[in-house]
């Protein structure tokens, strides 16, 4: 069976839904907690669009400046993985995938006080949820 690649900081959990309808389950429960959309990439439609193909593949971005912006104001380079981001996608043999960056990987990464984790904390629930 596929394993997706271990890529440090990411995490990946297996969907029963296809690609787009995980990204929608996602969307649903982003939306119910009061967070903005700020983008839905269809990465698959893009890459038809110039003749080319990959399996779908669908990116939402997502978060909330109130919880975002003591993130910013700590590190201005977390800019570069916030808003928050969920890929939605599918390897060569069907099966889905929902990956993100770890909530305690970001703050490793741009070197942030872990008081500050409570703030990007919920993203791991909405995508178990998503995937559920």
């Amino acid at each position: 069976m596929f394993e997706p690649p271990d890529v440090t900081g990411l995490v990946h959990l297996r969907s029963q839904k296809r690609a787009n309808a995980t990204l929608d389950r996602l969307e649903q429960l982003v939306r119910a907690k009061g967070l903005t959309v700020f983008a839905r990439i269809d990465f698959a439609h893009d890459a038809a669009a110039a003749g080319l193909m990959i399996p779908p593949t669908v990116q939402l971005v997502f978060g909330n400046p109130k919880s975002g912006t003591p993130l910013l104001a700590a590190n201005p380079t977390v800019g570069l993985s916030l808003p928050l981001r969920a890929l939605a996608w599918e390897d060569a043999e069907g099966h889905s995938w929902l990956s993100y960056e770890s909530p305690e990987y970001l703050l490793e990464r741009f070197h942030l006080p872990s008081t500050l984790g409570a703030n990007i904390a919920g993203l791991r629930a909405l995508c178990e949820a998503a995937v559920a």
